[in-house]
């Protein structure tokens, strides 16, 4: 490590900065997850979902070795139609997918169709609410980390480097995350998009894993989808959601002239106030 290297504070930013953009889909996730829980207990769960997701992270760098080697099948599967390697990888990311589809569907349901004082609990309830809600940013922890690192083992080899970028990012994260999880909280919108989002993001680890087993399918080799595409459809989104909400907040109720002379003749209300017999 050579602090005065150019090189060094290059990767240093650009690591940092991936991290930070990764991370992104973590932060909704713990803030819808938290959303859920009584308000004193929101930071909390925030702050923690932020610190395991560092420390899981940082022991994940101290075993690159293994994670590398989790690369490698350890068992193959031959079929008429159907074959894959199967790796340890591979099935993180697979498994990490479908729980980030049944937990994300899960949060839409519980949106769309629970009742919303069932969001606040109290007393002895609350703590154990505070547990499950730990526990599941415990688990995704776990997935977005180990895609984390795998993009980092991609860009550099310095542990120092990857390290110090996870610990800045997750700083950052830390000192913002209030503030995006109010903004969350406050708009519907943004809450149902990014959850729309992690939909995206569980399927991109599905594909992606069956991609490191190398799956293939009646002879068509499953792909991974780019990261690149996926995050600026993400970023879209959301830049055309703040204009939606901007615009919603200037614009005026539109008013129909005329509208109620035409009802008081139709027969449907009588106003005093117009004037008419």
């Amino acid at each position: 490590m050579n602090l005065a290297s150019p090189e060094f504070w290059i990767s240093l930013v650009t690591l940092t900065f991936l991290e930070i953009v990764l991370g992104i889909d973590n932060i909704i996730f713990i803030s819808i997850a938290a959303n859920r829980l009584a308000k004193a207990d929101q930071k909390k769960a925030r702050n923690y979902g932020l610190l395991l997701a560092m420390i899981f992270r940082v022991l994940l760098l101290f075993g690159i070795s293994f994670i590398i080697k989790m690369s490698e099948p350890f068992t193959h599967i031959e079929l008429s139609w159907l074959k894959a390697g199967i790796s340890g990888q591979g099935i993180i990311l697979f498994l990490g997918g479908l729980f980030l589809l049944y937990k994300s569907t899960s949060e839409i349901h519980h949106k769309l169709e629970a009742n919303p004082q069932d969001d606040v609990v109290k007393g002895k309830k609350g703590k154990e609410k505070l547990t499950s809600v730990i526990i599941q940013i415990c688990i995704i922890n776990i997935v977005f980390s180990f895609d984390s690192i795998l993009t980092a083992i991609g860009l550099t080899q310095d542990v120092v480097v990857m390290m110090l970028s996870v610990i800045l990012s997750i700083g950052i994260m830390m000192a913002f995350a209030g503030a995006v999880g109010k903004f969350v909280n406050e708009h519907p919108s943004i809450q149902m998009l990014g959850l729309s989002f992690l939909i995206m993001i569980g399927f991109m680890l599905i594909a992606e894993g069956a991609h490191q087993c190398e799956v293939e399918i009646f002879g068509s080799h499953v792909g991974s989808i780019p990261k690149g595409f996926l995050y600026f459809a993400i970023a879209f989104s959301l830049f055309t959601e703040f204009l939606n909400i901007k615009m919603r907040k200037n614009e005026r109720p539109v008013q129909l002239h005329g509208a109620d002379e035409q009802a008081e003749k139709e027969g449907l209300y009588k106003d005093d106030n117009l004037g008419y017999d």
